[in-house]
């Protein structure tokens, strides 16, 4: 690990210094469209090319909870998209992540490579129909730490390299579909088909993991409407073999100048969350999943979201304690809630945070607390990101909190720090 630690050190201050020598540049960042029913992740400056590619280098402690000692944390990265114009109206698109972790995750390879996109579209000269078929990254929703209506999320995940809800939903894997969308001027409608194509998740690091995005049969049908320039709305419904079909619906409106509120809610049939994780034969139960907030932006552009989230198919309070006798139980339960990117608890309150230009012009500031009511714990995460024209400097810093059976308490990690060097060709 001295060597891993010792060379990504190396490659972050080398990459720092070189930076750091030109004077600052102008802000690269534009402000999300309000009304935008995805929550729109931290990504690197926008690019006119078409090729965007960069490399980042991590070295971080975390203290353990039931250890004496910490653990040393590391990760080299190199992430690569890429959009071609293949034709009238045709284009590729491919989206690659390898990450290489120290120290790796049980069961699986230190080496992980994740292919998030990898399709074609086509669009006539009219505009108005667009086809895509091939790996493609679904996101729906319009929360910000939970999405009910984001229903391709499951399983997605390869690699966990942060707590940030928005760079989990950019880095997952997409799933491979046929999806054809109608376009007109206040709205749309899409509709989308993914097969069957394997029945498991394959561990091994250089798979596509079909099997976690592809094994089984799915469809979804949205149909999107922006009622006025203030109110903008989604409808879905989803349908995957052996289940009924499930609802959805997303509604953003801009309250005032500075607020805009976001409500996400589905209601479908399935087996609850502690029997998915238990694998046990329980008959389906028909439940809500629901998300509401509300964000404020000021004129010095801090911006603070408050969001309730709820969960029908997560334990409630006395479920949980119930399972605290079991502590294997209750963390293969979160470990099941987090492959599903699902809430683990019945209900939860989220405060997020950002600041643009916090002290110096490009320094940003991104922050979120989350609150299980139930059973009081917390995680906290904090980000400080300085941005220069090719390079970012990152300081990260999560904190879990609670006593020993709650669902924040229980995590072997008490405190993590961690700091990212990341640079873009």
């Amino acid at each position: 690990m001295r060597s891993f630690t010792h060379a990504v050190s190396c490659s972050i201050l080398a990459m720092a210094f070189t930076q750091a020598m030109p004077a600052l540049g102008a802000d690269a960042e534009a402000d999300a469209d309000a009304l935008n029913l995805e929550s729109a992740p931290e990504v690197a400056p926008e690019s006119a090319r078409n090729t965007k590619f960069f490399i980042e280098g991590t070295i971080g402690n975390a203290s353990q909870r039931y250890l004496p000692e910490s653990r040393d944390i590391g990760r080299v990265s190199f992430d690569f998209s890429h959009t071609a114009r293949l034709g009238l109206g045709l284009r590729a698109v491919i989206s690659d992540r390898l990450d290489h972790l120290y120290p790796r995750d049980a069961g699986a390879d230190d080496t992980v490579n994740s292919l998030r996109e990898a399709y074609l579209s086509w669009q006539p000269e009219s505009g108005n129909t667009v086809l895509e078929f091939g790996r493609i990254n679904l996101r729906y929703g319009s929360g910000y730490g939970y999405n009910p209506t984001d229903f391709f999320r499951d399983g997605s995940l390869r690699v966990l390299t942060t707590a940030d809800p928005f760079a989990l939903r950019e880095n997952r894997l997409g799933s491979v579909m046929l999806r054809a969308q109608r376009l007109w001027t206040d709205g749309s409608l899409s509709v989308a088909l993914s097969p069957k194509l394997a029945d498991r998740p394959n561990p091994d690091g250089w798979s596509l993991d079909l099997g976690s995005t592809n094994n089984r049969d799915r469809a979804l049908v949205a149909l999107g409407t922006q009622f006025s320039q203030r109110v903008s709305s989604q409808v879905l419904v989803y349908k995957e073999d052996g289940r009924s079909p499930a609802l959805g619906a997303n509604l953003t409106a801009l309250l005032s100048d500075a607020a805009v509120a976001h409500l996400e809610w589905s209601r479908g049939s399935e087996p609850d969350l502690l029997s998915r994780a238990l694998a046990l034969p329980v008959s389906a139960a028909t439940r809500n999943r629901f998300v509401g907030g509300i964000t404020y932006t000021t004129l010095g552009k801090l911006s603070v979201t408050a969001e309730y989230q709820y969960n029908g198919f997560g334990l409630n309070q006395s479920n949980w304690a119930a399972l605290g006798a079991a502590p294997a139980t209750q963390l293969a339960y979160l470990r099941e809630a987090l492959r599903l990117q699902e809430l683990a608890p019945r209900q939860a309150y989220l405060i997020y945070v950002t600041q643009k230009s916090l002290w110096l012009k490009d320094l940003d500031l991104a922050a979120y607390l989350r609150f299980n009511p139930g059973d009081d714990s917390r995680l906290a995460w904090v980000e400080l990101r300085h941005h220069w024209p090719s390079f970012d400097l990152t300081l990260q810093l999560q904190q879990n909190m609670g006593n020993s059976t709650s669902e924040f308490g229980i995590l072997p990690d008490r405190r993590l720090i961690q700091v990212l060097g990341t640079y873009y060709f």
